[in-house]
């Protein structure tokens, strides 16, 4: 019995390593919740929806498959090959059969090596494709979210979600799948040619396989914990650059450097513990399953020298010198795959909890869709009514009560009043922005739901307060990579004055703008915004605020304009300088959600209520100015 102790002690070590394994994840388990997760998405859910993307490559994929059994020929002949020059060596050598072997040994690994190359091409080049599917439904997704869910998410984590966590799939379609399938048909094929060399040393390397599985599955869930955890924190990050790498300046002006240093060296270290976790996690999974290939090496050489000195057989097979060499070999072929398959692991737990962030974005709903038999909006009037209409951004706190109003085709309408009364709300429930709560929007008598957004939206332009324009060229923000004539666009510049500013530019229409535009004062914007909104000929134009951020000699200007545009089609303004809409068919005044006063410049001021109060105020202040 005595001269087994060492194997019962491998076996004992193995035993107890594995039920520290088993408590350590059952303490874990129950503070899975602690860790946050947004999703809790089954592995079979996120294989199916990733296959999806990657069933138009069949073809690439099976010659993959097909190359990649060629390859593995080698890892399974080698070692009995091996083992055949062992024999001979030591029994009858003959060199013309020694340059035989090698002769076979070489072609085998050249064909394994061919194989090996054009099953890594064929892979990256499918693989790009199938990711850039995956960024392009993910773009497309968040293109066709509501306002209100836009303003909701942070958008340094839908950057996350199109960008990182895209890039996290793209090693899972380039190596992990096909090498995890490769993995498995060597282990496989190993499996069975150790049984035909020798079935008793074969299920001596079978009994290790059980303790392999549980620790693999235990890798598997702690690996998964770890991963989500470190894509959260490297979300939080991504959002916290995006949002005060934009608001830099401002910080700089309020002397806030020291405190946002601390705030992202809080994200930092939380991230960097998160990436520890994920290390550590794999850093003890790699060790164990080496401890099990050297404990299984030992076993073999235990029983094997044994039982070649004591000239054992079992089922008619001998334990030569030859088998044990090429069992040894077997063995490192054995556990190199699973230790293959650990790092797959590693890398494929980062791709899930990628994948399970990208689907968290995409299976989002957007709460503004066209309605069951929504059709397209060819042509347009302009006359625009609101009826009894109820909106909440939250259900408790009604934003506009009430609201009615009508405008006719051609007119232009005017809504003034304190910030926060409503008035910008009104045009975006116009555009569909937001789904309203009670009431109808009519579009030329007609439901504006009962209309496709996009169909519906293309007959607006828009001119906000914020304007944005996109890194690229003055022309191509106008045109918004439209296709415009250099007349069109000439003419629309010149309709708003524009053409003065683009003149002073060195490149004209091809001058670069930087991101975020910062090589263009707020007044400059305001222009380039008018002319991209007139070259598109809306029926209806809304302009919120267009003249707030604009000095007195470019409003001159564009006021010029604005005589110019009332006459093309429906129009509706957001203003607090009453001066700029005097001249409008319609003013509305907005008070706390209501419209409480309607009417023109002067019946307003003859009824001396709220309008006539805003008047008042802001001539009294012109005045103080000058």
């Amino acid at each position: 019995m005595r001269e087994y102790y060492p194997v019962l002690i491998v076996a004992a070590f193995i035993s107890l390593t594995a039920i520290a394994f088993l408590i350590a994840f059952l303490f874990v388990k129950g503070k899975k919740e602690a860790f946050g997760f947004e999703r809790n998405m089954r592995d079979s859910e996120l294989i199916r929806r990733l296959f999806a993307y990657s069933k138009p490559y069949a073809k690439s994929f099976i010659i993959v498959f097909l190359l990649m059994l060629v390859s593995i020929a080698y890892d399974v002949v080698a070692p009995y090959m091996v083992g055949l020059v062992e024999e001979m060596i030591k029994e009858d050598f003959e060199m013309w059969r020694l340059l035989v072997y090698v002769a076979i040994y070489a072609g085998i690994l050249v064909v394994s090596l061919t194989c090996t190359y054009l099953q890594s091409v064929i892979l990256q080049k499918t693989g790009q494709k199938i990711i850039s599917k995956i960024r392009e439904d993910a773009f497309s997704h968040i293109e066709g979210l509501s306002h209100g869910q836009l303003s909701e998410i942070p958008v340094g984590k839908l950057v996350t979600r199109v960008s990182n966590d895209a890039e996290s799939l793209s090693k899972m379609f380039t190596n992990v799948i096909v090498t995890l399938v490769k993995n498995s048909f060597v282990i496989v094929g190993v499996t069975v040619a150790m049984f035909l060399l020798n079935v008793e040393l074969a299920l001596l390397v079978m009994c290790f396989v059980p303790f392999i599985v549980f620790f693999t599955v235990l890798f598997r869930k702690f690996s998964r914990m770890a991963y989500r955890k470190e894509k959260e924190s490297n979300t939080d990050i991504n959002t916290f650059l995006s949002e005060n790498l934009s608001g830099i300046k401002i910080t700089q002006n309020f002397n806030r450097s020291d405190r946002k240093n601390e705030e992202f060296a809080v994200k930092s270290a939380r991230h960097g513990k998160a990436m520890m976790n994920t290390i550590f996690v794999f850093s003890v999974f790699r060790p164990v399953v080496y401890m099990l290939y050297i404990s299984t090496v030992l076993v073999l050489f235990f029983f094997g020298a044994k039982g070649y000195l004591d000239g054992a057989t079992l089922f008619g097979n001998t334990v030569t010198s030859g088998v044990i060499v090429s069992f040894y070999m077997y063995i490192s072929r054995f556990f190199d795959p699973i230790q293959n398959i650990a790092e797959q692991f590693n890398i494929m737990q980062s791709a899930f909890a990628s994948a399970e962030k990208i689907f968290s974005v995409m299976d989002l709903a957007p709460t503004v869709t066209d309605t069951e038999g929504a059709r397209e909006l060819d042509e347009v009037r302009g006359e625009i009514e609101f009826k009894d209409v109820w909106f909440a951004y939250n259900d408790d706190n009604w934003v506009l009560k009430g609201v009615s109003f009508k405008v006719n085709a051609g007119e232009t309408a005017a809504f003034v009043g304190a910030t926060g009364s409503g008035k910008t709300t009104i045009l975006a429930l116009l555009c569909r922005n937001y789904d309203i709560q009670r009431g109808e929007i009519l579009l030329d008598g007609e439901n504006i739901k009962n209309y496709k957004i996009s169909s519906l939206r293309k007959h607006f332009g828009q001119m906000l307060q914020d304007v944005v324009l996109f890194a690229g060229t003055v022309r191509s923000n106008i045109t918004m990579h439209g296709d415009f004539t250099e007349e069109e666009i000439e003419r629309a510049c010149a309709y708003v004055n524009a053409d003065k500013l683009i003149e002073k530019l060195p490149n004209g229409l091809d001058e670069e703008v930087r991101e975020r535009s910062n090589n263009f004062s707020a007044g400059e914007r305001q222009l380039l915004s008018f002319a991209r909104m007139i070259i598109h000929k809306p029926e209806i134009m809304i302009l919120d605020e267009a003249t707030a951020n604009i000095d007195t000699e470019t409003e001159v200007l564009i006021q010029n304009s604005l005589e110019k545009l009332m006459k093309m089609g429906t129009m509706l303004i957001v203003a607090h300088r009453l001066s700029t809409i005097q001249h409008c068919d319609k003013i509305m005044v907005v008070y706390n959600g209501e419209i409480v006063e309607q009417g023109n410049h002067y019946e307003l001021l003859k009824k001396k209520g709220k309008y006539f109060e805003l008047y008042t105020i802001q001539h009294e202040k012109a005045k103080l100015i000058k």
